[in-house]
């Protein structure tokens, strides 16, 4: 049993062993040295590598951005960085920063300057994946860099480097940051821009550990006291790093959690008989789902019902407020009609009253109705202020909280526009509306078209 064991045991050893295809250390050190400035052609390259991501990004292009990635030299000046920290050569660790400093502010030019006169505006997907990074961006990071320096330091690379090129993505972040400079969004510059850091800090780190693996000769000899205060930065710089990550992973894990249980909670208690949803908004942060319907009245007890079954979803704490497309005022004038068909004696004047005070809420609610109707001078107007404006509908209903039962008219908008709007442009609708309908009572929905 022993000697299966050695001999399983050297087996796995000649498997994982890195020395056979190694190159030597010297070639490696000159191959990085040789990728870390950026003048001449590499700052060209940069340049048009910049351009050609910016633009993938703009229209959501995941082939042209894969081709920018593929073109980008950012990952000399990384590596030269983890090399210098790994072989303790503290000049070429300046020489790596400052080369990586003056590239990433040349790409932030270049890609600001790009979407500044883009005719495009549009948040596409492939920008906004890069302004939330989390841990698992990290992780590949941090993987990338490990193939990538054991890819550079063996005599058979293949496909590695341009695989960790794609797999890293430095260049989507850096021209995400640009177009949050751009609009002024700074959201999505800082998302976007702590992506960049940390594929940076951990491609840095990874070639310093992997150089450390394979006992890459020192160029200096450490200073015992000046390894242990350097050691100590980048652990700080690490976890500086690596800590918000975590966080944002586990309140995206946690959102994606409420959503999930929140449309089932909809979907099997929320969808009643003779009604049809048309919105429906749930908001993790403040935990509340909003439900518009389009269909029958909703009795309070079918709420009430639906209401004491969020504990059994994982919706504790939820407020719930459900939104009818229709006034009961119709439902009170057929009771009135039915009275006076049973009863014209004693309660007539009782009735009349009731009469009369129902035809006055009709009338009001006539004349609100009449407030939101979509003519062409409200589209005229609109148009006026939203050039990007393609649809919009406005419609009088009542709304009625799930929890206290309480009724409220509200007019209910529903926009298109040719491109997502901003939030300021969002606020500066809604409060357009207000003061074209003379109400504070406004439930916008806003989409592209």
């Amino acid at each position: 049993m022993k000697k299966l064991s050695e001999i399983f045991s050297k087996y796995m050893k000649y498997l994982f062993n890195l020395d056979r295809d190694r190159i030597d250390p010297a070639s490696v050190i000159e191959q990085i040295r040789s990728g870390i400035e950026f003048k001449g052609t590499n700052l060209w390259i940069l340049i048009f590598a910049i351009f050609i991501a910016s633009l993938g990004l703009n229209v959501n292009s995941t082939a042209v951005i894969i081709g920018a990635m593929l073109i980008s030299p950012l990952m000399g000046p990384i590596m030269g960085v983890g090399l210098g920290l790994g072989i303790n050569d503290f000049p070429l660790v300046r020489k790596s920063f400052q080369n990586l400093m003056i590239a990433y502010f040349i790409g932030l030019v270049a890609s600001t300057l790009y979407f500044s006169i883009s005719p495009v505006y549009s948040n596409h997907s492939e920008l906004l994946a890069r302004t939330t990074p989390t841990v698992y961006d990290v992780l590949i990071a941090f993987f990338g860099g490990l193939a990538g320096i054991v890819a550079t330091s063996s005599k058979e690379r293949g496909n590695v480097i341009p695989g960790v090129a794609i797999a890293t993505a430095l260049m989507p972040p850096l021209c995400t940051a640009g177009y949050g400079l751009s609009i002024g969004n700074f959201y999505y510059f800082l998302g976007a821009f702590y992506l960049l850091f940390i594929n940076t800090v951990f491609i840095c780190l990874a070639t310093y550990l992997m150089l450390r693996f394979l006992r890459f000769p020192y160029i200096h000899y450490p200073d015992p006291k000046k390894t242990k205060r350097i050691r100590a930065w980048m652990i700080l710089i690490v976890l500086v790093t690596f800590i918000p990550s975590v966080v944002i992973a586990w309140f995206m894990i946690s959102k994606n959690i409420y959503e999930y249980n929140a449309a089932r909670f909809i979907s099997k208690e929320l969808t009643f008989p003779k009604n049809v949803i048309i919105s429906k908004n749930i908001d993790y942060q403040h935990k509340t789902i909003e439900v518009v319907y389009l269909g029958s009245s909703i009795t309070p007890e079918m709420a009430k019902e639906a209401n004491v079954k969020l504990p059994m979803f994982k919706l504790g704490g939820t407020k719930v407020t459900i939104t009818n497309g229709f006034n009961d005022s119709t439902e009170a004038l057929s009771s009135v009609g039915e009275g006076f068909g049973e009863n014209l004696g004693s309660r007539n004047v009782e009735l009349l009253a009731l009469q009369n005070e129902v035809i006055q809420n009709l009338k009001s609610g006539l004349e609100k109705y009449n407030k939101a109707t979509v003519d062409s001078l409200f589209m005229k107007e609109a148009k006026a202020l939203f050039p990007t404006l393609v649809k919009a509908s406005i419609a009088y209903t009542v709304s009625e909280n799930a929890v206290t039962m309480k009724k409220d008219s509200i007019y209910l908008g529903y926009f298109t526009f040719t491109r997502v709007p901003s939030r300021i442009e969002v606020e500066r609708l809604d409060n357009w509306l207000k003061a074209r309908l003379n109400s504070n009572q406004i439930k916008l929905i806003v989409e592209r078209n």
